[in-house]
């Protein structure tokens, strides 16, 4: 992937006003890592979403701080749902000599059989891995091909797993990651001449919803 730079300015507003240069149009965001004291910085709001959303927590990123780049992983993105829109980003720098630990993302990809022709069931167990190398090397994304998945009762397992001999994975090799299961069929009842089968009663209603609608109507 190709190198991806946001430039930052460092800023010495807290708290409140913080509000106040989001409106302006300013990301807030910090760095910090082992080897860097954290460093409060402003982001421009839209072109940083824009960047941030094609981004893992696993791909690298370059912040340019007044001149000074700083290699770093997105730790924590805090966005308000409601507006659709980022409020705040930790980032953590790296050394891109020195290894980390990291989680990537897995990547389900391929057509199973069990699925496509028995009728099976996909369960992912895992969605993503720990692994440990030079952040240069860190992958996005970890490919899991389910074609191997042919018939019902198919796994596959952390170690049938295929990533780059420069990348070591942390997590428990046996770690289920995919299994095909059966589909759960439920038997209907069997009719037995001169018994009438009698209907299956209905689940009483929870009130828990309404009573809490009614308590907040209250207040």
């Amino acid at each position: 992937m190709e190198k991806v730079v946001l430039k930052a300015t460092r800023r010495d507003v807290i708290g409140k006003q913080v509000k106040a240069m989001r409106r302006d149009g300013k990301l807030p965001a910090v760095i910090y890592g082992r080897r860097t004291e954290p460093i409060n910085i402003s982001l421009d709001a839209h072109s940083a979403s824009l960047a941030l959303g094609r981004l893992t927590l696993s791909s690298l990123v370059t912040i340019d701080v007044d001149g000074t780049e700083y290699p770093a992983l997105v730790r924590e993105k805090q966005r308000d749902y409601i507006k659709n829109r980022l409020l705040h980003v930790d980032f953590m720098a790296v050394s891109l000599t020195e290894k980390i630990r990291a989680s990537v993302r897995l990547n389900f990809t391929g057509v199973s059989l069990a699925v496509k022709d028995f009728n099976a069931v996909l369960v992912r167990n895992i969605e993503e891995l720990e692994v440990e190398c030079i952040p240069t090397d860190l992958p996005q994304q970890i490919e899991v091909d389910i074609a191997a998945l042919a018939r019902p009762g198919d796994g596959m397992r952390v170690k049938d797993l295929h990533v780059s001999d420069k990348v070591r994975i942390l997590t428990d090799p046996e770690t289920m990651v995919a299994v095909a299961t059966f589909a759960k069929v439920e038997e209907e009842p069997v009719a037995v001449p001169g018994v009438e089968v009698a209907p299956a009663e209905a689940e009483p209603e929870l009130a828990v919803e309404r009573g809490k609608k009614e308590e907040e109507g209250e207040e």
